[in-house]
């Protein structure tokens, strides 16, 4: 139904409302949404300071108009798609940075901040934010607070949620609340920091962040190794984060995706299973390097070798393009449905062999790539979206590979948040109880129903709302 967000203008300035097709439309969706998906909203909004935001929750909590908070749009899962119509709320003029302690290793960010633009605000600090995902150039603090994001580097430094201290955010009636603090721990209270990291914009929009920083390692190092066999390369892997060695990232890519980004990229790399390596020290991270080279032969590496500086970034310029080599490569195929699991790293090798097993039943490539130090794998099941069979058989595929995640202890999404795209896993991940209490939260906070209806929850898929009737 389409609803009169007229009242904006009584809010905001000019400028800050558009009612236009080309604003609607570009804010119908994000980087995962089919179009034939797309939901237009009535209108679009930028605020521009808290108290904005919180003047229009109010508003259109009153009248019951759905608002989806929008960042970056760079989400997989329909995060930020106005399900429902209403009102998107476009963040991304709020990009400030409002304070640095360098001394307490702390910054205090608006929602639309870039996360490389934390990185270069510090940065003569000799500081930096660990936790940023591999789209950290092009993507907003407030979307990876809200779906907990994570990327490369959290195998051996966390998630976004590890290095948040505290944040500003509007409840949908407008409510201005603070949560966490400065200090690096606490015992006082419920934890509202973390409940409100990974809500999705369900709960609450988000107006700052404080984060906590790292001093910058002295000793950085990268490079890769190659392998004829994809298990051995995941084994390597596994038994790597098995025995301790202090590695900053460590990710695989199988032949297909090797193929695929060099074909984006225009680099060399063989086409064999490899695996990218970085890893951070002050001190001895020779050693660790070591170790990390005497794993690897133990399981047939092919080939390790190191880099620095320039010729480091070489190396990883064909990861960082994966997702958009995906879609450039053999149109007009494309992945069905974003892959992005993770399971306990025992349990990695497994899990890699099982998504191949699945596209080679159905004869359909599948792609895996992904942080492997903490059991993540991104896949791909390409197929032609004008093809039904084959559209059929890659849902087929990711639904089990899901499934089978689950079954072993993992996460039907690893980084990339519920959505839309992974509603129908929630009960089978965390029992019905668990998916109730969320509920229950949900409807505390939000009894309308007006923050970001339509994700998450399993009814959802059948357009039922959580209100209070």
């Amino acid at each position: 139904m389409a609803y009169d967000c007229s009242f904006l203008t009584d809010h905001l300035a000019d400028g800050q409302v558009s009612f236009g097709d080309d604003d609607r439309d570009g804010h119908a969706g994000d980087w995962g949404t089919p179009d034939d998906e797309r939901v237009r909203p009535d209108a679009v909004c930028w605020p521009e300071s808290t108290e904005e935001v919180s003047a229009v929750l109010a508003a259109a909590n009153e009248r019951e108009v759905p608002v989806t908070p929008y960042a970056a749009g760079t989400g997989l899962e329909g995060n930020a798609l106005p399900a429902f119509e209403g009102i998107s709320m476009d963040c991304t003029r709020m990009d400030r940075v409002l304070e640095i302690r360098p001394g307490d290793f702390q910054i205090d960010v608006e929602p639309g901040v870039l996360g490389s633009a934390v990185n270069e605000a510090v940065a003569d600090e000799e500081l930096f934010l660990p936790p940023l995902p591999q789209s950290g150039d092009i993507s907003t603090v407030g979307g990876m607070v809200a779906n907990d994001a994570s990327g490369a580097k959290t195998v051996k430094y966390g998630e976004v949620s590890d290095w948040v201290l505290g944040l500003e955010a509007v409840l949908a009636d407008g409510t201005v609340i603070e949560t966490g603090g400065r200090a690096v721990k606490t015992s006082s209270g419920y934890n509202l920091t973390d409940l409100l990291i990974g809500s999705e914009g369900t709960l609450a929009v988000v107006t700052r962040v404080t984060f906590e920083l790292a001093r910058r390692p002295k000793q950085i190092r990268g490079g890769r190794a190659t392998f004829d066999d994809l298990d051995a390369a995941a084994a390597a892997i596994a038994a790597t984060m098995q025995a301790g060695v202090d590695v900053a990232t460590i990710e695989l890519i199988d032949p297909l995706s090797t193929k695929i980004a060099n074909a984006y990229s225009g680099t060399d790399l063989p086409n064999v299973p490899t695996v990218f390596l970085e890893f951070h020290a002050n001190h001895h991270v020779e050693a660790e390097i070591e170790a990390c080279r005497e794993i690897f032969a133990e399981h047939d590496a092919d080939r390790f070798e190191m880099a620095a500086g320039d010729e480091m970034d070489e190396l990883w310029d064909a990861r960082r393009n994966l997702a958009n080599a995906m879609i450039a490569y053999d149109p007009p195929r494309r992945p069905a449905k974003p892959g992005d699991i993770t399971v306990p790293i025992s349990h990695f090798p497994e899990i890699v062999r099982y998504a191949k097993a699945r596209g080679d039943e159905h004869g359909l490539d599948v792609t895996t790539f992904g942080h492997a130090g903490d059991g993540n794998v991104h896949y791909n099941v390409l197929v032609d979206p004008n093809d039904e069979d084959e559209l059929a058989a890659g849902r087929e595929i990711s639904d089990a590979v899901v499934q089978r995640t689950i079954e072993l202890g993992g996460t039907a999404t690893g980084e990339h948040g519920v959505g839309r795209g992974k509603r129908e896993y929630m009960v089978a991940e965390h029992g019905e109880g668990s998916v109730e209490t969320m509920r229950a939260i949900k409807r505390a906070l939000d009894p309308k129903d007006t923050l970001n209806p339509g994700k998450i929850f399993p009814e959802t898929a059948e357009g039922e709302r959580l209100r209070i009737e």
